[in-house]
């Protein structure tokens, strides 16, 4: 999977949030926020393919938590960005 390029971080008024380039619409209701670990990975696999086990791999080094949870927070990472797709996959 990968994040689209078409979206872009930003921080307004202190927050983090994901906006979609390129579109002549704004739609103010489906803004993404992210809190300071979304934002990391976020960050962490702009522009490369990665995978979930990759995610978890990363949240379990960088913040030194159990491999159930980092697998855990990984699957809810990546589903929250799916379900904003934001992330393309293929089945």
């Amino acid at each position: 999977m990968k994040i689209k390029s078409n979206y872009k971080l930003r921080t307004i008024a202190g927050e983090t949030i994901i906006v979609k380039q390129g579109s002549r619409d704004l739609d103010l209701t489906h803004i993404i926020y992210l809190n300071s670990s979304a934002k990391f990975l976020y960050e962490s696999f702009i522009g490369k393919d990665f995978n979930e086990e990759e995610v978890a791999k990363l949240l379990a080094t960088t913040f030194h938590i159990s491999k159930e949870r980092a697998e855990n927070d990984a699957k809810i990472w990546v589903e929250s960005m799916k379900e904003c797709q934001v992330i393309e996959w293929k089945w």
